[in-house]
């Protein structure tokens, strides 16, 4: 089995953009989930003496060998400058991924 979920969320008024995307699947007993997110902002910058934000990185493993339950989560955060016309834009983006791993419910075998 395996079900996906695709959203593509645009705003043109706030300028920012949202892709999601979400599997779950099953696959030799082993049930995984994986969240995908993307947003990207982008701003005029009037003042130059603006400063950017510092890019930004996080990790979380987390491993239950008693219930046989793995989690996996990455954020990225970042931006970069950009001219268009000459004028000034800050870019700003953040990526996550979410995985979780966990054995198939025995009930879900089953048909009644």
């Amino acid at each position: 089995m395996r079900d996906l979920l695709f959203k593509n969320l645009t705003s043109d008024d706030k300028k920012r953009k949202i892709l999601v995307s979400s599997e779950i699947m099953d696959k030799q007993g082993v049930r995984s989930i994986i969240h995908r997110h993307f947003v990207c902002i982008v701003r005029e910058i009037k003042d130059k003496q603006v400063s950017k934000p510092q890019p930004y990185l996080y990790v979380l493993k987390e491993r239950n060998n008693r219930e046989q339950k793995e989690k996996f989560f990455c954020r990225i955060k970042g931006s970069i400058y950009a001219v268009h016309k000459g004028r000034l834009f800050l870019i700003l983006f953040m990526h996550s991924l979410k995985i979780a791993l966990a054995p198939v419910p025995q009930d879900s075998f089953k048909y009644q």
